[in-house]
């Protein structure tokens, strides 16, 4: 099985690069990349980017360059406080883009970027402990004013890029398991996180660190549903 591995954000990829010191590191249009081999494995990891702009790119290029079976994202997220807790693994089933103003017409563009991913190709029980649910991305932190409203949408996390690339994904019909742990907390009153880049640094570090040591046992689950 032809597996790519995306990780989007700076933080995210430097907690990534250590785990394998013995990588050649190469670059592709969007940043770095290296391939590997796990437990008899062929994966390749690529830096998309920090971005709706920079994962779409990236999506697009490991489509068309690699045609893998499987494309894998993980990274962290933003969780809303009372309704996820810190530390948990999402399990993206759908993402939504949430920063889009239309203000010209009637246009449902929010509904035209909404993105629902088919999981019936990944073996149940789960591997892993998740929490199943709606992303919502944007290119920015999370506003606190947004929070009551998103959750009032679905959305149990927000982040930057799941929403690009589950979109680009599903109109190329490509194979996309999400993996995001929540990283910090968020509410209407305010982030952990903001004005607080070491604390995000060190967490993502962390959550990095355990989501690559599980993908072993979730790739075992998509080859175990294809047999």
């Amino acid at each position: 099985m032809k597996t790519v591995v995306l990780i989007s954000a700076i933080a995210e990829w430097n907690g990534v690069k250590p785990l394998f010191p013995d990588a050649r590191l190469q670059h592709f249009p969007f940043g770095e990349c290296f391939d590997i081999v796990l437990q008899d494995e062929h994966i390749s990891f690529f830096h998309s980017g920090w971005g709706k702009i920079a994962s779409a790119g990236s999506m697009q290029y490991v489509i068309d360059r690699y045609a893998p079976d499987l494309i894998v994202n993980l990274g962290t997220c933003g969780g809303f406080e009372n309704v996820v807790n810190r530390g948990d693994i999402i399990l993206v089933d759908k993402t939504y883009v949430y920063d889009i103003v239309e203000l010209m017409g009637d246009l449902d563009i929010v509904s035209y970027y909404v993105s629902d991913l088919d999981l019936s190709w990944l073996l149940e029980p789960y591997p892993f402990p998740v929490r199943r649910g709606t992303i919502a991305s944007a290119d920015s932190d999370l506003p606190p004013d947004k929070v009551s409203l998103l959750k009032s949408q679905g959305a149990i996390a927000a982040d930057w890029e799941s929403a690009a690339l589950a979109w680009v994904a599903g109109r190329n019909r490509a194979r996309l398991l999400i993996l995001r742990g929540v990283s910090d907390l968020v509410s209407e009153k305010g982030g952990e996180a903001y004005s607080n880049i070491e604390m995000f640094n060190e967490r993502a570090k962390v959550i990095m660190q355990q989501l690559v040591e599980q993908l072993p046992e979730w790739l075992n689950a998509v080859r175990l549903s294809r047999d």
